[in-house]
C-alpha cells in the first residue's frame, strides 16, 4: 500500500508526507490496450483509480494469454468492445481494498475471475450453476458494477475486459471476483487456473462430473482439452482417450492422465465405438471450439447415458446440428462456462490438490513473456506453439 501510495503521490505532484486527508488518487500503469479490432495490442501508460466500494487493487505478478483474449480481439466476438484494456486470466496479490470489502485483505494472493461469485444471487443460491449474475449486465458492457471505469487514458475512460483487464501491471476488481488462494502456490502457475484450466478440469468434476470407472473420450488437447483429462483422471476415470492434431500436445496428454491417445482422422467416432463394445463413450468433451468436433463429440457419446460436453467456443454464426434420434436414444448434451466452477469456492480447492501432488499445473506453462510481447503470445498460440504463454510482471 506505501508503493501505491507514493506512485499516486507522485503522479499528484505531493510527497507522500503531504497526504494528510483521503483523496482520490490515479495511478499511472502500462497496460495492453486494444485500439482496433483486427490490429495488434498497444502497449501504452494508462490511468488506474482508486477501489471504490467493494472493489481491490490487486498487484498482477502473472496472467495468461488465453483464446478468448484473441478471439475479442480479431473482432469476431459479437459482444466486443473496444479500446479496452483486455487479460482475464490472471494472479496477483491484494495491494489495496475499499470501502466495505470484507472478503480479501492486504497480501492476499488471488486469482482473477470473470465468473464472479456473489453467494447471494439466485444462481448463486440454486447450487445448480456456477453463473453468477450480481453484477453481469455493467460487466457485459465493460464497465464495474457501479457502471463507471478505474481505468482512463488521456482523460477518456477505457473499458474493462471480462470485468479483470489484467494485460496491465495493476487491476481493480470487484471482491467478489477474486478467489484468495494458497500463498505458497507460484503465481504464474496459478494464472492458468483463472480460466482455461479450470474449464476443462471444472467440466470433468462439476458440469458432467465424471464416474469413477467410466471411459472418458476428449477432443482437443490444448489447455482446456488438459484440463478435462485432469478432471477425468482426479474422479478415477477408467479409460481416458485423446485425440489432437499435434503429437507434442498428445504426449501432453499421456503424461497428465490419458490412457489412449491418437491423431484423429475420418473415423474416429467409429474407433470409440469400436474401443467401446460400439455403444461409445460414457462421457465426451470438447475443447477445440470447432463445430464439426462438437458433432463428433456427440456421435461418440454412449448410446442410453453418453454425455456430450463442450466447452470451445465456436466461431460467430456457427450452429451445432445434431440429429434428434442422437438424443432420443439417451444421449445428452450440455455446455460448461467455466467448467462449472465456483471461483471462491472451488479454486482454492484446486489449487491445494495440485499443491498437494494431484496433478501437475506447472507443466502447463510453456512460455513466458514480458508485457511488451503480449502479440507474441498470441501468435505462439495460433501455431500451437506450447500450452499456455504467461506474461510475468516484474
Amino acid at each position: 500500500m506505501a508503493v501505491v501510495a507514493a506512485m499516486a503521490s507522485a503522479i499528484r505532484g505531493e510527497s507522500a508526507t503531504d497526504q494528510t486527508t483521503p483523496r482520490r488518487y490515479r495511478v499511472r500503469i502500462r497496460a495492453a490496450v486494444l485500439e482496433e479490432f483486427g490490429a495488434p495490442l498497444v502497449i501504452d501508460e494508462v490511468d488506474l483509480a482508486e477501489p471504490q466500494a467493494g472493489e481491490v487493487l490487486v498487484r498482477l505478478s502473472a496472467c495468461g494469454v488465453c483464446h478468448t483474449d484473441a478471439y475479442t480481439a480479431s473482432g469476431v466476438d459479437p459482444t466486443g468492445y473496444a479500446p479496452c484494456v483486455l487479460g482475464h486470466e490472471g494472479a496477483g496479490v491484494v495491494e489495496e481494498v475499499g470501502p466495505g470489502v470484507t472478503l480479501v485483505k492486504p497480501g492476499d494472493h488471488v486469482v482473477t475471475l470473470f465468473a464472479p461469485e456473489c453467494g447471494k444471487c439466485v444462481h448463486c443460491r440454486s447450487g445448480r450453476t456456477n453463473r453468477c449474475i450480481a453484477i453481469r449486465d455493467q460487466q457485459g458492457l465493460g464497465y464495474l458494477p457501479d457502471g463507471t471505469t478505474r481505468l482512463s487514458r488521456g482523460g477518456e475512460p477505457l473499458r474493462h475486459f471480462m470485468g479483470c483487464s489484467t494485460f496491465a501491471e495493476y487491476t481493480v476488481m470487484p471482491e467478489i471476483a477474486l478467489a484468495v488462494v494458497n500463498p505458497e502456490a507460484p503465481l504464474d502457475a496459478v494464472a492458468p487456473f483463472a480460466c482455461g484450466l479450470s474449464t476443462g478440469i471444472g467440466a470433468a468434476m462439476y458440469t458432467s462430473p465424471v464416474a469413477e470407472g467410466s471411459t472418458v473420450a476428449v477432443f482437443g488437447c490444448g489447455l482446456v482439452g488438459l484440463g478435462a483429462i485432469i478432471g477425468a483422471k482426479l474422479q478415477g476415470a477408467g479409460r481416458i482417450m485423446a485425440f489432437d492434431l499435434s503429437p507434442e500436445r498428445l504426449e501432453e496428454a499421456r503424461r497428465h492422465g490419458a490412457t489412449d491417445v491418437q491423431v484423429p482422422d475420418a473415423d474416429v467416432v467409429q474407433w470409440i465405438r469400436d474401443e467401446t463394445d460400439g455403444y461409445g463413450a460414457d462421457y465426451t468433451f470438447e475443447a477445440t471450439g470447432l463445430v464439426k468436433v462438437m458433432g463428433q463429440a456427440v456421435e461418440a457419446a454412449r448410446e442410453a447415458w453418453g454425455q456430450a460436453t463442450m466447452c470451445g467456443v465456436a466461431g460467430k454464426g456457427d450452429t451445432l446440428d445434431i440429429v434428434p434420434r442422437l438424443l432420443i436414444t439417451g444421449r445428452r448434451v450440455t455446455g460448461s462456462s467455466f467448467g462449472g466452477v465456483k471461483g471462491r469456492t472451488h479454486l482454492p480447492v484446486l489449487i491445494d490438490r495440485w499443491m498437494d501432488g494431484e496433478f501437475d499445473a506447472a507443466a502447463m506453462v510453456s512460455h513466458r513473456i514480458s508485457l511488451d510481447d503480449v502479440n507474441k503470445g498470441f501468435h505462439l498460440m495460433e501455431e500451437q506453439n506450447g500450452i499456455r504463454s504467461i506474461i510475468e510482471f516484474s
